[in-house]
Protein backbone atom coordinates (compact mmCIF):
# COMPACT_ATOMS: atom_id res chain seq x y z
CA UNK A 1 0.00 0.00 0.00
CA UNK A 2 1.32 3.43 -0.91
CA UNK A 3 1.99 6.01 1.78
CA UNK A 4 -0.38 8.46 0.07
CA UNK A 5 -3.17 5.91 0.08
CA UNK A 6 -2.65 5.13 3.78
CA UNK A 7 -2.63 8.87 4.55
CA UNK A 8 -5.89 9.32 2.63
CA UNK A 9 -7.56 6.45 4.51
CA UNK A 10 -6.51 7.86 7.86
CA UNK A 11 -7.64 11.39 7.01
CA UNK A 12 -10.92 10.12 5.60
CA UNK A 13 -11.58 8.10 8.78
CA UNK A 14 -10.69 11.12 10.90
CA UNK A 15 -13.26 13.27 9.10
CA UNK A 16 -15.92 10.55 9.40
CA UNK A 17 -15.34 10.65 13.16
CA UNK A 18 -15.35 14.47 13.27
CA UNK A 19 -18.63 14.65 11.34
CA UNK A 20 -20.20 12.11 13.71
CA UNK A 21 -19.01 14.08 16.75
CA UNK A 22 -20.22 17.31 15.10
CA UNK A 23 -23.74 15.86 14.95
CA UNK A 24 -23.87 15.83 18.74
CA UNK A 25 -22.47 19.31 19.29
CA UNK A 26 -25.76 21.07 18.74
CA UNK A 27 -27.84 24.05 19.67
CA UNK A 28 -31.52 23.11 19.63
CA UNK A 29 -33.68 25.40 17.53
CA UNK A 30 -37.08 24.61 16.00
CA UNK A 31 -37.27 22.15 13.10
CA UNK A 32 -33.56 21.74 12.18
CA UNK A 33 -30.96 21.80 15.01
CA UNK A 34 -27.77 23.82 14.56
CA UNK A 35 -24.77 21.45 14.63
CA UNK A 36 -21.09 21.49 13.75
CA UNK A 37 -21.63 18.98 10.92
CA UNK A 38 -21.58 21.83 8.42
CA UNK A 39 -18.11 22.89 9.59
CA UNK A 40 -16.66 19.39 9.48
CA UNK A 41 -18.17 18.46 6.11
CA UNK A 42 -16.94 21.77 4.72
CA UNK A 43 -13.43 21.17 6.09
CA UNK A 44 -13.48 17.64 4.66
CA UNK A 45 -13.94 19.15 1.21
CA UNK A 46 -11.40 21.91 1.74
CA UNK A 47 -8.64 19.77 3.24
CA UNK A 48 -9.16 16.43 1.49
CA UNK A 49 -10.36 17.69 -1.88
CA UNK A 50 -13.72 17.17 -3.51
CA UNK A 51 -13.65 13.42 -4.10
CA UNK A 52 -12.05 12.30 -0.84
CA UNK A 53 -14.05 14.83 1.20
CA UNK A 54 -17.32 13.62 -0.33
CA UNK A 55 -16.19 10.03 0.26
CA UNK A 56 -15.75 10.76 3.97
CA UNK A 57 -19.27 12.20 4.14
CA UNK A 58 -20.71 9.25 2.19
CA UNK A 59 -19.06 6.78 4.59
CA UNK A 60 -20.61 8.72 7.46
CA UNK A 61 -24.03 8.49 5.76
CA UNK A 62 -23.70 4.75 5.14
CA UNK A 63 -22.69 4.18 8.77
CA UNK A 64 -25.77 6.06 9.95
CA UNK A 65 -28.11 4.25 7.57
CA UNK A 66 -26.69 0.90 8.72
CA UNK A 67 -27.90 1.74 12.22
CA UNK A 68 -24.96 3.35 13.99
CA UNK A 69 -26.32 6.33 15.97
CA UNK A 70 -24.13 8.94 14.25
CA UNK A 71 -26.88 11.23 13.01
CA UNK A 72 -28.25 14.03 15.18
CA UNK A 73 -31.25 11.93 16.18
CA UNK A 74 -29.83 8.41 15.98
CA UNK A 75 -29.48 6.27 12.89
CA UNK A 76 -31.03 3.49 10.84
CA UNK A 77 -32.53 3.09 7.40
CA UNK A 78 -35.79 4.75 8.46
CA UNK A 79 -33.82 7.99 8.86
CA UNK A 80 -34.37 8.63 5.14
CA UNK A 81 -38.01 9.35 6.03
CA UNK A 82 -37.05 12.18 8.39
CA UNK A 83 -37.54 15.58 6.78
CA UNK A 84 -34.03 16.71 7.80
CA UNK A 85 -32.29 13.85 5.92
CA UNK A 86 -31.98 16.07 2.84
CA UNK A 87 -29.41 18.18 4.68
CA UNK A 88 -27.30 15.04 5.19
CA UNK A 89 -27.43 14.29 1.46
CA UNK A 90 -26.52 17.93 0.86
CA UNK A 91 -23.44 17.52 3.08
CA UNK A 92 -21.94 15.01 0.63
CA UNK A 93 -22.66 17.09 -2.47
CA UNK A 94 -21.60 20.28 -0.68
CA UNK A 95 -18.28 18.73 0.42
CA UNK A 96 -17.57 17.66 -3.16
CA UNK A 97 -18.33 21.08 -4.63
CA UNK A 98 -16.51 22.96 -1.85
CA UNK A 99 -13.42 20.80 -2.26
CA UNK A 100 -13.45 21.02 -6.04
CA UNK A 101 -13.75 24.82 -6.09
CA UNK A 102 -11.22 25.39 -3.31
CA UNK A 103 -8.58 23.08 -4.71
CA UNK A 104 -8.51 24.40 -8.28
CA UNK A 105 -5.38 26.27 -7.25
CA UNK A 106 -2.52 24.83 -5.17
CA UNK A 107 -2.66 27.59 -2.55
CA UNK A 108 -6.21 28.94 -2.45
CA UNK A 109 -6.71 32.37 -0.94
CA UNK A 110 -9.17 33.31 1.75
CA UNK A 111 -11.66 34.69 -0.79
CA UNK A 112 -11.69 31.48 -2.84
CA UNK A 113 -12.17 29.38 0.31
CA UNK A 114 -14.98 31.58 1.58
CA UNK A 115 -16.70 31.51 -1.82
CA UNK A 116 -16.36 27.71 -1.97
CA UNK A 117 -17.84 27.43 1.53
CA UNK A 118 -20.81 29.63 0.70
CA UNK A 119 -21.54 27.71 -2.51
CA UNK A 120 -21.29 24.42 -0.59
CA UNK A 121 -23.58 25.79 2.12
CA UNK A 122 -26.09 26.87 -0.53
CA UNK A 123 -26.10 23.32 -1.89
CA UNK A 124 -26.69 21.89 1.59
CA UNK A 125 -29.65 24.23 2.09
CA UNK A 126 -31.04 23.51 -1.38
CA UNK A 127 -31.02 19.74 -0.80
CA UNK A 128 -32.23 20.11 2.77
CA UNK A 129 -35.13 22.45 2.09
CA UNK A 130 -36.39 20.63 -1.01
CA UNK A 131 -36.26 17.27 0.80
CA UNK A 132 -37.91 18.74 3.91
CA UNK A 133 -40.72 20.18 1.82
CA UNK A 134 -41.31 16.96 -0.10
CA UNK A 135 -41.24 14.63 2.92
CA UNK A 136 -43.42 16.94 5.03
CA UNK A 137 -46.03 17.57 2.38
CA UNK A 138 -46.19 14.26 0.53
CA UNK A 139 -45.08 11.56 2.97
CA UNK A 140 -45.83 12.77 6.49
CA UNK A 141 -49.00 14.59 5.49
CA UNK A 142 -48.07 17.63 7.56
CA UNK A 143 -48.24 20.38 4.96
CA UNK A 144 -45.64 23.09 5.22
CA UNK A 145 -45.87 26.26 3.21
CA UNK A 146 -42.93 27.97 1.57
CA UNK A 147 -42.72 30.82 4.08
CA UNK A 148 -42.53 28.56 7.19
CA UNK A 149 -40.03 26.37 5.31
CA UNK A 150 -37.89 29.42 4.51
CA UNK A 151 -38.19 30.74 8.07
CA UNK A 152 -37.45 27.54 10.01
CA UNK A 153 -35.12 25.76 7.60
CA UNK A 154 -33.10 28.77 6.45
CA UNK A 155 -33.49 32.10 8.25
CA UNK A 156 -33.18 30.74 11.79
CA UNK A 157 -30.13 28.60 11.02
CA UNK A 158 -28.17 30.56 8.41
CA UNK A 159 -26.49 33.12 10.73
CA UNK A 160 -24.65 30.36 12.60
CA UNK A 161 -23.75 28.60 9.37
CA UNK A 162 -22.37 31.83 7.90
CA UNK A 163 -20.11 32.08 10.95
CA UNK A 164 -19.04 28.46 10.35
CA UNK A 165 -18.25 29.31 6.69
CA UNK A 166 -15.98 32.13 7.85
CA UNK A 167 -14.33 29.90 10.46
CA UNK A 168 -13.93 27.14 7.85
CA UNK A 169 -12.20 29.54 5.44
CA UNK A 170 -9.85 30.75 8.18
CA UNK A 171 -8.99 27.19 9.20
CA UNK A 172 -8.68 26.08 5.59
CA UNK A 173 -6.28 28.93 4.78
CA UNK A 174 -4.02 27.81 7.61
CA UNK A 175 -4.38 24.05 7.26
CA UNK A 176 -4.28 23.50 3.47
CA UNK A 177 -0.54 24.34 3.22
CA UNK A 178 0.15 21.93 6.08
CA UNK A 179 -1.91 19.20 4.42
CA UNK A 180 -0.04 19.66 1.14
CA UNK A 181 3.29 19.07 2.93
CA UNK A 182 2.12 15.77 4.46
Amino acid sequence: MRVGKTRDLILCAMFVALIAVGAFIKIPIPVVPFTLQVLFTMLAGLLLGGKLGASAVCIYIVMGLLGLPVFTEGGGLAYVLKPSFGYIIGFAVGAYVTGTIANKTPRPGYRRLLCANFIGLGIVYLFGMVYYYLISNFYLGTPMGLWPLFLYCFLLVVPGDIALCILGAILGRRLIPIMKKM
